[in-house]
């Protein structure tokens, strides 16, 4: 077996309102050298961690883990839509070998999956068709959260099974780092956003118009630094991706959600993801860790990054 990790962020503004076209350019010259690496490796199965933003799971039963058997692509915000090529068979297996191992982790035979799981697909396969997946969501944007800890122990027994596969494998972790969107709470939300927090599923028109112009009006406004949104922090991105580089995912067991809230914003619980895609990586034997790529980009209100990492030799 072979491994290989792909780590970016995600967003689901580009196109609609982006930064400076130099940036652009910098993002896709970055996003062009991981797919380089990503196709020498031609990995034969994808293991893809990636959190949801009320598409697919809502509170009317909200896991923390959950692996599918069977998945379809939403298409949110003009994402890629249509069925996933889930490796189901090993889906399954790997199931039956993170709960042996004491991780708690749901199972759906109807996984719904929005540009957070997608965005990575297009960037580095261009499809949701190959090579065969297996979906892995992490709860990232509704509290409570399961520990960082807890997700490096995910990470760390998906990358065991996947040890005994005998094939090339990738790992995808897919999270903004510092990012506070206007991703409603349930706690003091009025009655209509709590109700579509419990169940969501299928928005009509005006209310996935509605959304999008809200985060679009939120992205220009953090563009132009108003006061009233919490802005990105590049100082907590960049003590994330540095502790990332000391090869031993064991380092983020130490993160609490309360502080992840206060220095980089409700949704960069996002990089549970990463986490759990290093420890997969890893699986016990540490990895060795790649920076391709890091900026603030508050027109997709994502502190952006992208990176890569090997498992270490035994």
């Amino acid at each position: 077996m072979s491994v290989l990790s792909a780590l970016l962020s995600h967003t689901p503004l580009r196109g609609m309102l982006d930064p400076e076209p130099v940036v652009v350019a910098e993002i896709e010259a970055a996003v062009a050298v991981l797919r380089a690496r990503v196709t020498a490796f031609d990995p034969e199965i994808v293991f893809l961690f990636a959190p949801d933003h009320f598409n697919g799971f809502f509170y009317d039963l909200m896991p923390q883990f959950c692996i599918g058997v069977a998945a379809e692509a939403l298409g949110d915000f003009g994402s890629l839509s249509g069925p996933v090529n889930v490796a189901t068979v090993e889906a399954e297996a790997c199931v039956r070998s993170v709960l042996a191992a004491e991780v708690d982790v749901a199972i759906s035979y109807r996984m719904q999956i929005d540009h957070g799981f997608t965005e990575p697909l297009k960037a580095l396969f261009g499809s949701l068709t190959s090579p065969p997946i297996v979906p892995i969501f992490i709860n990232s944007v509704a509290p409570p959260f399961a520990s960082c800890k807890r997700a490096r122990l995910l990470g760390e027994a998906v990358g065991k099974y996947a040890a005994t596969l005998d094939k090339r494998v990738l790992f995808v972790g897919s999270g903004g780092l510092s990012h506070e969107p206007p991703v409603p709470q349930i706690k003091g939300a009025d009655p209509e956003i709590v109700r579509r927090l419990i169940d969501g599923r299928n928005p009509d028109e005006t209310v996935t118009t509605a959304r999008l112009t809200r985060l679009m009006a939120a992205a220009r406004n953090l563009a132009a630094a108003d006061p009233a949104l919490k802005p990105l922090n590049p100082e907590w991105d960049r003590r994330f991706i540095a502790l990332a580089g000391q090869g031993d995912a064991q380092v983020f067991d130490q993160f609490k959600d309360e502080e992840i809230n206060r220095e980089a914003g409700a949704s960069a619980h996002e990089v549970r993801t990463w986490i759990a895609a290093l420890a997969a990586t890893g699986a016990g034997a540490g990895y060795e860790f790649h920076s391709h790529y890091y900026r603030p980009v508050p027109e997709w209100i994502a502190g952006f990054a992208i990176a890569s990492a090997n498992r270490l030799a035994a």
